[in-house]
């Protein structure tokens, strides 16, 4: 308890950082969820995809190390837009070979659920055995690929008392909130958007009303997609390396952020990542290092027992600008 009192700044900016990545990850979650009724657990790996397509994106053009200031923030857009691409185009094709055949045969839920597991295992194993060795010229599943120093110039920009805020954690920060924000009014204030909330409503009123579900389907996959790529883009500029089973933690840590936000909705992810990150951090302040993610799958079972909806339990088709 001393240890959080002692060090209250930095565990809170550490919480703050993990847990707008968490959040980024949960809005695809609570986006497939709020238009299908689909716990998708392939976008995990959707998020893994985008890691690797930062990581290859620096190796490629080999775009310069140590970089700092504006520089950083330029860089890190870059690889957003790289992220970005490669898990949103990733996450359309799993609905499109995972997920549509099963909803046009109208296959059960639970066939759906079986499907994005399989999914899951496959990129998994796909990234292991297949691009690691041979992209990245690796022994297959052995340790963790670095940035190589791209972000090694990090600073301190932001002074609170004797705190120092460093400039990765204040981009992380700063660019999730600002992705959240732009897709929140994305969904709320275009057609698009109009069009994603009705489904969520009601599809079978939807389709009536001239709603090309199939459409609407793609699009949340892509959005949600998206996002969890320029997670990944943050996550490689605050931990500077990547695992063929990177998702896989961070996935279910997500998963427990839109479930304790609010299953369904766009802010409540917000919330429920920030909460998150910053219980998981006070909790390893308090407990020990050890147990970090014994708190964090703890706050799961405790929402699912005592509030099943939620922090806000506001549904997606409900949200307003």
């Amino acid at each position: 308890m001393n240890n959080l009192f002692s060090q209250f700044w930095p565990y809170t900016i550490d919480g703050l950082s993990l847990g707008a990545i968490y959040a980024l990850v949960a809005l695809g979650y609570t986006m497939v969820y709020g238009v299908l009724r689909l716990i998708n657990f392939a976008h995990s790996e959707i998020f893994m995809v985008g890691t690797f397509a930062v990581l290859g994106t620096l190796h490629l053009f080999g775009m310069p190390a140590n970089v700092g200031g504006f520089a950083l923030v330029g860089l890190v857009l870059a690889l957003a837009v790289a992220g970005g691409v490669a898990s949103g185009g990733s996450a359309v094709l799993l609905e499109y070979v995972a997920y549509r055949p099963l909803r046009r045969r109208g296959a059960s839920r639970l066939a759906a659920l079986i499907s994005a597991i399989g999914a899951s295992l496959f990129l998994q194993q796909l990234f292991a055995r297949l691009v690691i060795p041979k992209a990245f010229n690796l022994p297959k599943e052995k340790g963790a690929l670095p940035v190589q120093g791209h972000f090694a110039h990090k600073s301190d920009v932001v002074h609170i008392g004797g705190f120092e805020l460093p400039n990765d954690k204040l981009i992380v920060i700063v660019g999730a909130v600002l992705m959240m924000i732009a897709l929140d009014m994305f969904v709320n204030r275009t057609k698009l958007g109009r069009g994603i909330r009705a489904t969520a409503q009601d599809p079978e009123t939807a389709v009536l009303m001239g709603v090309n579900i199939d459409r609407i389907v793609t699009a949340t996959f892509a959005l949600g997609g998206a996002m969890a790529g320029v997670a990944a883009a943050l996550y490689m500029l605050r931990f500077e390396e990547t695992r063929f089973d990177v998702g896989f933690l961070l996935g279910i840590k997500a998963f427990t952020a839109a479930v304790l936000g609010g299953i369904g909705n766009l802010r409540g992810a917000l919330v429920g990542g920030i909460v998150l990150g910053l219980i998981e951090m006070y909790g390893a302040a308090v407990f020990g290092s050890e147990w970090q993610n014994v708190v964090a799958f703890s706050v799961l079972v405790l929402v699912l027992m005592f509030r099943p909806t939620g922090i806000l339990g506001e549904s997606l088709q409900q949200a307003r600008a």
